[in-house]
């Protein structure tokens, strides 16, 4: 038994080393092509659009020599003299009996400032959170509309997940905007969140349906048996079942639903692949930008895993309690 278990640990050691040598092999092969591409890679470049420095100036207004009056500057010309408040936070670029001239810098202030990339990776995580609500909210009112005992709740929900699962998200995005958007007056931010949602709302409401059909019909006679009408049954009965079975499927399709949000960048909403475009246009560097957007896109798929597969571990936990 020993020596089956330690087989088995030096099969898996072998399999891990074989994947590493596999990928290190690739990425050489990968760079050794890239190299031939006469490609100059410039990774300077782009780290200034997560964040740069910013610096403020407070400039002379006239021609003049300098007289500090406590926190303001009282620059004396020759026939007039200014006063000008120096703000906290800036710094002194003159003394006391300095000649300055006019737009001469008399003070300045430097901060961090947020780069094109964070502003776009927050609006891509704002539509995301959005149109996740939205896809959970439609999905599950969808879902309860298949399961129902009212024909035509079922004929319309049917209805709508054939067309949303059976048309393109891009040509999805370009209808609502266009149209529906165009006739509510609706910004086009919301417009894409609204957009992802519905289309999502339809993965969603399968999901859940599945699940939820996929619970021992011996479950209901049992709720039934205590008293629970179906409200209470589906409530603390047979929805935590069935999130807790959808669960990893639903984080997929989360994680879809992120990726998916690059584009409503064809309608302008400034995410983090229009962000892109531009920082491509502005530095002609494709490669560079691409890889630096594949890399955030995935931290936060990465994160939505991690705490998917916490979430379904405490789940499996409460359950076996």
């Amino acid at each position: 038994m020993a020596k089956t278990k330690q087989n088995l640990l030096h099969n898996k050691a072998f399999g891990h080393f074989v994947a590493v040598a596999f990928y290190v092999t690739f990425g050489y092969l990968l760079f050794t092509a890239a190299s031939n591409m006469n490609y100059i890679w410039k990774w300077t470049s782009v780290p200034q659009y997560f964040a740069y420095e910013k610096t403020e100036t407070i400039t002379a207004p006239l021609d003049g020599v300098i007289q500090v009056r406590g926190s303001a500057l009282v620059i004396q010309g020759r026939d007039d003299s200014k006063e000008v408040t120096i703000d906290s936070g800036y710094s002194l670029s003159v003394k006391e009996g300095d000649s300055v001239y006019e737009n001469d810098t008399l003070a300045k202030k430097t901060s961090m400032q947020m780069g094109p990339l964070l502003e776009g990776l927050i609006v891509t995580l704002e539509i995301s959170g959005l149109a996740a609500i939205l896809a959970f909210s439609i999905g599950t009112l969808l879902a309860f509309m298949r399961i129902s005992n009212y024909q035509f709740l079922k004929d319309i929900a049917t209805v709508y997940i054939a067309v949303i699962r059976g048309t393109p998200l891009l040509v999805q995005i370009f209808i609502f905007y266009f149209i529906i958007a165009t006739i509510f007056e609706l910004e086009r931010f919301l417009a894409g969140a609204i957009s992802l949602g519905l289309f999502f709302g339809a993965y969603i409401a399968e999901v859940l349906r599945g699940a939820i059909q996929s619970i021992d019909k011996g479950q209901y006679e049992a709720a039934k048996s205590l008293g629970m009408n179906y409200t209470q049954t589906m409530i603390y009965i047979i929805m935590p079942q069935a999130l807790k079975r959808a669960l990893p499927t639903l984080v997929g399709e989360m994680i879809a639903l992120v990726k998916d949000s690059s584009l409503v960048s064809v309608i302008s909403i400034t995410d983090l692949t229009k962000v892109g475009r531009e920082i491509v246009a502005n530095t002609f560097s494709p490669f560079e930008t691409w890889l630096i957007i594949a890399a955030v896109y995935f931290a936060i798929t990465f994160l939505l895993s991690v705490l998917g597969h916490k979430i379904e571990m405490k789940m499996k936990k409460q359950g076996g309690m």
